[in-house]
């Protein structure tokens, strides 16, 4: 934790030089790495860093653009660097139920993360190929022979995940896919990979060492393939980037072999707690990762269901068990991990586990040591054929089941329910067990009583992304921005975190205006949600509008009533749409919403004109308990005459952290101080949850509600 970088040198211009520490990760803006500061101007700069080094004509810097990168595969693993880049302290989005990327950072040892700037050139300046560097030197080879070979095949970026580890070349659409079919452990390095390569192993080197006289006199055949497995083991684990579940398998070869050569076969629980142990003591981060918690659970079962298996069983019938036993037994954890559970998951994964696993990462690692191209074009083949397949069940009714995280305690009665249901033969009732699931299906999160309305501000960056919760009723108002042409805050943000307190259903979807940072997650919402009901200020021909249910125009005076919560659209007017001096921004749809115990008015990002229009029509009918912050805090917005007529006791501003505009402008918020108006920020306290309830107007941000050590707190 004191490794971070110092407050006092955020956004400044530093030079440092320092080493490319990781196979950089090329992206649709930039390549991403870590890099090994070796030299800095003084102290408060972190041992590492992770920095973007943009391509030409993509600017990220808050005052100019940062260095142009015309070729992203220029910077290697190992090469020495000086670079002069900007840096910030730890800072991701903090939602309810949201990935944690402070943690993350915290996990891999980085202190600080920031661009190259143009400012001062770049150059390299040596290199260093320690034994780390050589292994990230020969995952990038690798991975550029993949790419070259392949070209723009669809699956190229599979099979370089499956043997190198880096799964940025993925599709985010080949992710979904797999995640509904239940085969997302397939695509990474998984632990059944591990095995089944370090079994083939094993198994050439028995066969030949057993073949061989002096060889077998010199050293019994079961401990030479022992000792092979666990080198093979290394070998693909370091080749993956020593992720978690390869991990897990390496330290369980290597326990199983150390059990082997010191005569003491150890029974299965006892390797799996020495590879539990081994793990977190080189990583005492893993058990963050949802990772961990499936694969070392997976195994678990796998040991638990098999425990007195004979050899009458057929092999079939043993494999028909493990499936059952695995898509049963994590059923809990994936609902609370990620609120869905894929219902075609045992039938992809009996035809993708031999396929990817004994077929296609085998052929895959035979390419990357043998300079035989064509059977990496049948594996591109084979990979193929099976996202053919892949689609095809996720095509079929109910693929996926769906619902909101269940609480901590339905989840331990699920995972009791497991040991029954899958108990050995002989445990009566076993089928008792699967009572134990109903709290875990059927428990629903809080929601607010009838005549309350909770709205909370989702932590998007730069963006805004806003939910209205009544008794029995969903509103979204804007779906916050896009993060590249293949990423946006709908996908990454909003979709999982309505999915996990049972929002799928929008019952409303509020589409302000055209701006990025407010629809570039629409289309991803309206993929994964049910939208009943579609309003903005869009142009008809607009690819949103088109592609939502019925579209319609916000118009002023439109009202309506859910569960005790009146809505009103107070801006704009019909006539607006046609008045050619309102830029875009002051066509932003206004909502206000009303309870008996307080208000909010949601302003997306008008600007002074809009402001005054709405002062002039509106009048004492602006007064809010609590305000969106119009057009996050910028200088044009927010007038002393709108403050006055809205008179707001709380104020929400949705920013991103030192977001490139400056905002909320100081100005600004000063204004707000005169006004008495108590100020909450999603840079800073991340999600904020107002609640429009019978005790008063109650808010609360994220990061003071789910505090956790590691993440960056308000000062």
């Amino acid at each position: 934790m004191h490794d971070r970088l110092a407050a006092e040198l955020e956004g400044r211009d530093l030079v440092l030089s320092g080493v490319v520490a990781s196979l950089p990760a090329v992206g649709e803006r930039s390549v991403r790495f870590e890099f090994d500061v070796e030299a800095a101007p003084g102290p408060g700069v972190p041992g590492r860093i992770l920095l973007s080094w943009y391509r030409s004509g993509i600017a990220a810097g808050p005052e100019d653009a940062p260095a142009a990168l015309d070729d992203p595969y220029a910077v290697h693993p190992g090469e020495r660097w000086l670079f002069t880049v900007r840096l910030k302290r730890p800072h991701g989005s903090v939602n309810p139920h949201g990935f944690d990327y402070e943690g993350w950072l915290l996990e891999r040892g980085i202190g600080a993360s920031g661009y190259v700037r143009q400012r001062g050139g770049q150059r390299k300046i040596g290199e260093r190929n320690s034994v780390v560097d050589r292994i990230e030197q020969a995952r990038e080879r690798v991975r550029a022979r993949f790419l070259d070979v392949l070209g723009d095949s669809d699956t190229a970026g599979i099979l370089v995940a499956l043997v190198v580890g880096d799964q940025r070349a993925i599709d985010a659409g080949d992710w979904r896919l797999f995640s509904r079919t239940g085969v997302t452990h397939l695509m990474s390095i998984s632990g059944l990979h591990v095995t089944l390569i370090s079994g083939m192993v094993a198994a050439l080197v028995a066969f030949g060492w057993r073949r061989s006289g002096s060889l077998a006199l010199v050293l019994p055949a079961r401990k030479a393939a022992a000792l092979a497995a666990t080198f093979a083991a290394l070998a693909y684990t370091l080749l993956a980037g020593f992720g978690v579940p390869a991990q897990r398998t390496f330290f369980m070869v290597g326990a199983v072999a150390a059990a082997l050569w010191s005569g003491r076969i150890s029974s299965p629980s006892r390797v799996l707690a020495l590879a539990l142990l081994a793990v977190v003591l080189v990583d005492p981060w893993a058990v963050l990762a949802a990772g961990f918690w499936l694969s070392f659970g997976a195994v678990a079962l796998i040991f638990y269901v098999s425990h007195g298996w004979t050899g009458r069983a057929s092999w079939l019938a043993q494999w028909a068990r493990v499936q059952w036993a695995i898509t049963v037994g994590l059923a809990p954890m994936a609902l609370l991990l990620f609120s869905q559970v894929s219902l075609v998951g045992p039938l992809a994964n009996a035809v993708a586990i031999p396929v990817v696993s004994a077929v296609i990462t085998p052929l895959a690692l035979a390419s990357a040591l043998l300079p035989a191209d064509a059977l990496l074009r049948f594996a591109d083949v084979l990979a193929g054929w099976l996202m053919v397949f892949l689609a095809w069940c996720d095509a079929l009714p109910v693929a996926v089941w769906q619902q909101a995280v269940p609480p901590a305690w339905a989840v331990a009665a699920a995972l009791a329910g497991v040991l029954w249901l899958l108990a050995p033969r002989g445990m009566p009732s076993r089928w008792i067990g699967l009572a134990f699931f109903l709290p875990v299906l059927t428990a629903t999160p809080p929601r607010p009583a009838p005549g309350e309305a909770w709205v909370t501000t989702l932590d998007v960056g730069q963006g805004l992304a806003v939910l209205v919760r009544t008794a029995e009723h969903n509103l979204l108002y804007d779906a916050g921005p896009a993060y590249g042409t293949e990423s946006d805050s709908g996908e990454r943000i909003i979709a999982p975190y309505l999915r996990a307190i049972g929002a799928l259903r929008l019952d409303t979807m509020v589409v302000t205006h055209n701006d990025s940072d407010h629809s570039g997650g629409a289309i991803s919402v309206l993929q994964n949600a049910q939208v009943l009901d579609f309003m903005s200020s869009l142009e008809p021909d607009n690819p949103i509008a088109l592609a939502a249910p019925g579209p319609r125009p916000c118009v002023r005076g439109d009202r309506w009533q859910w569960d005790g919560v009146e809505f009103e659209v107070m801006h704009p007017a019909r006539d607006d749409y046609a008045d050619g001096s309102l830029r875009i921004n002051n066509l932003s749809c206004v909502l206000r919403v009303a309870t008996a115990h307080g208000s909010m008015l949601l302003t997306g990002d008008i600007e002074k004109v809009a402001e005054a229009l709405l002062v002039q029509r509106e009048g004492a009918g602006l007064r809010a308990d609590a305000l969106l912050a119009p057009h996050h805090g910028s200088r044009t917005s927010s007038t002393a005459e709108f403050i006055d007529a809205v008179r707001p006791a709380l104020l929400v501003v949705p920013a991103g952290y030192r977001n490139r505009f400056g905002h909320p402008r100081a100005d600004v918020l000063a204004r707000y101080a005169v006004a008495g108006t108590r100020v909450l920020r999603t840079d800073l306290d991340g999600a904020v949850t107002v609640r429009l309830a019978r005790d008063g107007v109650q808010a609360l941000g994220e990061r003071a509600g789910r505090p956790r050590y590691w993440q960056a707190a308000r000062l």
